[in-house]
């Protein structure tokens, strides 16, 4: 047994709902998508294999059957604010983050592994990233990660936490490990840096600060044109809303 949670129920149900609701009301400009085809592609990808041994390219096909083209200037990467980050994006009306493309949208809060020697999934449990990094979970959004920015453009948002635990720019992290060493140079003209507090959370990282000076030496040292800014205006509105 596991220590993560098992597959959420109705897996097939919802990824494939999922796909239907994005190309017909989320985003239909993606075009015409094989929703049955891309569950198989899914579910073949860790489907009768130790589940500690899925890797990232499993989810080739996967992810060619669901690509579309990322607007220009809508890329919005983000650390520790999943949910802000979605109701900021709004489903791809203001930007549109890796949860807002049909290939994060179809697995956004799933859970999901199989089994060595079965056919089914596991829903009593599948392990944690501790347990064993290369599980169907992790892998998928490492693949994930790195094609959103690959094809991302313009200019690139990052929007962080500026009260996380540990300081806004995480290393190891999604963004430190898979985004930014796939970024396309010559497709980006300015990566802009938000910092944002929670609302009477601790202020504990800022632009030029702690792990956020390491990201903007970083990003500069790669050639790239970083501007930061804390707390910016529009977040701290919906944070107020909220």
């Amino acid at each position: 047994k596991w220590k993560g949670e098992g597959t959420t129920q109705n897996l097939e149900s919802i990824v494939i709902g999922r796909c239907y609701d994005y190309i017909r009301i989320v985003n239909p400009a993606v075009g015409e998508k094989n929703c049955s085809q891309i569950w198989e592609a899914f579910k073949n990808a860790f489907i009768n294999k130790d589940p500690c041994s899925i890797l990232p390219k499993d989810y080739e096909l996967f992810i060619n059957l669901t690509f579309h083209t990322i607007p220009p200037n809508k890329s919005l990467f983000w650390e520790n604010n999943q949910l802000l980050v979605n109701s900021f994006a709004d489903r791809g009306r203001r930007y549109m983050s890796l949860g807002d493309t049909l290939f994060g949208f179809v697995g956004d809060f799933l859970n999901w592994c199989g089994q060595a020697d079965s056919p089914g999934l596991d829903y009593e449990s599948c392990p944690t990233t501790m347990e064993c990094e290369n599980n169907a979970v992790e892998s998928f959004w490492r693949m994930a990660s790195i094609t959103y920015a690959q094809h991302s453009s313009g200019v690139i948002h990052v929007l962080l936490n500026g009260s996380a635990n540990g300081g806004a720019y995480p290393q190891p992290g999604f963004f430190a490990d898979y985004e930014i060493p796939n970024l396309q140079k010559d497709k980006i003209s300015q990566i802009v840096i938000w910092v944002v507090d929670d609302i009477e959370g601790p202020d504990i990282d800022s632009c030029g600060t702690h792990t956020v000076k390491t990201l903007e030496t970083r990003l500069k040292t790669l050639g790239y044109d970083v501007t930061c800014t804390d707390n910016h205006k529009s977040v701290m509105f919906l944070l107020c809303l909220d």
